[in-house]
């Protein structure tokens, strides 16, 4: 139902019915790649902004993985490079930060230059966070005083929707990354098994020791193993062990 046509139902219960919309539209089964791309076509719906970025925390790094176009992944990165700016401020702080012209704003004196040279003059940055903070979402335009305070209130709450789709893209991720590396353990083990004539906990005991010899991931043994159909050269161990 188009709540525009229905009288009665002011801005604000329209702006929630609009969030509930675009947070069930992030929330779909996809991976990380996908949910991104999803919450950037998302965010654009909000009215905030049309340049979109994602920032996002990976492990002790910072990552710029997504944005609406090519400026904007330009902007992002030089926050990475310049270790400053209002997205990395936002992972960094916790709270919400505006810059009404980056050109001349005395906090960001190294970044907002380079950035207003990229055509964009303002910013809106909020947190990404589920419990740990995930990363940050920016909103940037091409002039001025672009941004007003409660755009930022906005930003919030389209944020809390978007941070639900992005923690829940990642568990999915790392779901799967566990179970297509136990599959390739799984053939690995049954390479080993008929070509030493070994039975499955030796073959496992051997992708174990070559791991540890090698300082390799379980899985980057076993994924050799699957490709050389048989042991990678290592003199110092053999499959008998």
């Amino acid at each position: 139902m188009n709540l525009d046509s229905v009288p009665g139902v002011d801005t604000d219960e329209r702006r929630l019915a609009a969030y509930a919309g675009m947070a069930r539209e992030m929330s779909q089964p996809r991976d990380l790649e996908g949910t991104l791309q999803s919450v950037l076509e998302q965010a654009r719906r909000t009215g905030i902004g049309d340049a979109v970025g994602i920032l996002l925390v990976e492990g002790r790094s910072i990552t710029a993985p997504a944005a609406s176009e090519p400026a904007v992944t330009s902007a992002d990165l030089l926050q990475l490079e310049c270790g400053e700016g209002t997205g990395v401020e936002a992972i960094m702080r916790c709270r919400g930060f505006i810059s009404d012209d980056l050109g001349l704003d005395p906090e960001w004196t190294t970044w907002g230059p380079e950035v207003a040279r990229l055509g964009l003059r303002s910013v809106l940055s909020v947190r990404l966070a589920h419990g740990d903070t995930l990363g940050a979402l920016s909103f940037y335009a091409p002039e001025p005083m672009a941004f007003r305070p409660e755009d930022l209130v906005l930003a919030e709450v389209f944020a809390a929707h978007a941070s639900v789709a992005v923690a829940m893209a990642r568990q999915h991720d790392s779901l799967q990354k566990a179970i297509n590396a136990r599959h390739l353990i799984g053939q690995a083990q049954g390479i080993l098994m008929v070509r030493y004539d070994i039975d499955a906990e030796q073959a496992f005991d051997v992708l174990r020791r070559y791991s540890s010899h090698g300082n390799q991931k379980l899985r980057q043994i076993a994924a050799e193993v699957v490709r050389l159909r048989g042991l990678p050269a290592d003199p110092a161990s053999g499959p008998r062990g």
